[in-house]
């Protein structure tokens, strides 16, 4: 199990900072998730200039996943080799605003794919230095609910609630370009806040053995803290770590596949209009924020792997009733009850993770744990239900979803409780 470093400063200071840091990276990674979900819901006002297949809408959205695959992978393994996150997050969220913006002066498939490829690369970065920043800020009664806050109700909020109404807005109003161009100012705002409120290391946090004391006066908030290195074999040979990896393309699968296709199913195979679509995603996004941090905060008391199994079951009938419920109303009230894998991706993605591998590791860790999710299930998810769509019908698409929700579901078995609550009452050391 991974040791975290200690607090020392008085509670008021560190508690402070861990509410501020939990605010900004809120902002961070939910507008990281706004621009993620603008392509599904401008992809039916996009049609009079691109005419998009559901497999080239695939395409769009695998090609993020697969750029934002490597660059997590990279980015995590190169904030533990410089010991540095603050510059990386700060680069990564003006790029990625940056390049979501562009996707608006694009005039054919290939440029828009172009400027999908070039946003995933930014965005990649975001989590894993996110997420090791807040692990290291977290009291250990909030761990779950912090990183669930920044994950899962962040994405939820900001790309499930405000990006529908905000984005089928702007298309309405003003066209699905502008919609694009303004993405770009909120990216700006939240770069600065973070070079202003967030520190490399958390206030009071106990320097490590063999770091140098006698210039510790001189350094700044964005030093790196020298800790002894980690090799990445000895990560992948945890067990924990290897069946997250196995569950992240499963679950990437079902949540991309179901981000990128529910909107055109309704428009197309239920012919719902633009208003009601934009309705029932909201409720989906509704779900999204309250799952988000519900399931990983009752995953604090119940444990890791319980909360995780029990949601996932819910989650896997979510796409089935997509396709066989009638009712806009009925079918919103059921995506709050069943739109519960987000919270799961907390788990498997983050907090898991934290809890198993050493600090050394944490953001290698986490990079490739996303890494492998978003290269096969998100890249590769999208494309297969394209495919498969263009061949059987949108509804494919959503059983493919279900289908990746069900393997998680097997293989969360396997996992090794890591709550600090639960080991406690076992009588086991965290």
């Amino acid at each position: 199990m991974t040791t975290l470093l200690k607090r020392t400063a008085p509670a008021v200071t560190a508690d402070r900072y861990e509410n501020r840091l939990l605010a900004v990276l809120f902002l961070a990674f939910g507008f990281v998730f706004f621009d993620r979900q603008a392509l599904a819901f401008l992809a039916p006002y996009m049609d009079d200039d691109f005419g998009l297949s559901n497999s080239q809408l695939g395409v769009l959205s695998g090609v993020l996943a697969l750029t934002w695959a490597l660059s997590g992978m990279f980015a995590g393994s190169l904030s533990d080799r410089l010991g540095r996150r603050k510059p990386i997050l700060i680069v990564a969220v003006l790029l990625f605003s940056l390049f979501s913006s562009a996707s608006g002066l694009m005039t054919g498939f290939a440029g828009l794919l172009a400027a999908r490829a070039l946003m995933g690369t930014a965005e990649g970065a975001v989590l894993p230095m996110s997420q090791s920043l807040m692990v290291e800020a977290s009291r250990e009664s909030r761990r779950g609910l912090n990183m669930g806050l920044l994950q899962g109700s962040s994405a939820g909020l900001l790309g499930g609630i405000v990006a529908p109404v905000v984005v089928v807005w702007l298309a309405d109003t003003f066209g699905w370009r502008t919609a694009f161009f303004v993405t770009i100012v909120p990216g700006l705002i939240i770069a600065g806040l973070i070079a202003k409120l967030v520190l490399e290391r958390p206030p009071g946090m106990e320097r490590p053995p063999g770091a140098r004391r006698a210039d510790a006066a001189r350094r700044t908030d964005a030093e790196a803290v020298k800790v002894p290195k980690v090799p990445v074999r000895e990560v992948l040979r945890l067990r924990n770590v290897v069946i997250c990896m196995l569950i992240a393309p499963c679950y990437l699968t079902w949540f991309v596949t179901l981000i990128t296709f529910t909107p055109k199913y309704l428009t197309d195979e239920k012919d719902w209009g633009s208003g009601t679509m934009s309705a029932v995603m909201t409720c989906l996004g509704v779900a999204w924020v309250l799952w988000g941090f519900a399931t990983p905060g009752i995953s604090d008391r119940i444990g890791r792997r319980k909360a995780l199994t029990g949601f996932t079951v819910l989650a896997v009938f979510c796409p089935i009733a997509v396709v066989y419920v009638e009712s806009p109303v009925l079918l919103g009230t059921l995506m709050i009850l069943t739109y519960t894998g987000l919270g799961c991706f907390t788990l498997f993605m983050a907090t898991i993770p934290a809890e198993t591998v050493p600090r050394a590791a944490l953001a290698t860790a986490l990079g490739v744990i996303m890494g492998v999710g978003e290269l096969a299930g998100g890249f590769l998810g999208p494309l297969v239900a394209g495919r498969a769509s263009d061949v059987w019908g949108l509804q494919a698409a959503m059983f493919i979803a279900a289908g990746g929700a069900a393997i998680v579901v097997a293989l969360s078995f396997g996992l090794r409780e890591t709550a600090p609550a639960v080991l406690r009452r076992r009588g086991v050391t965290a």
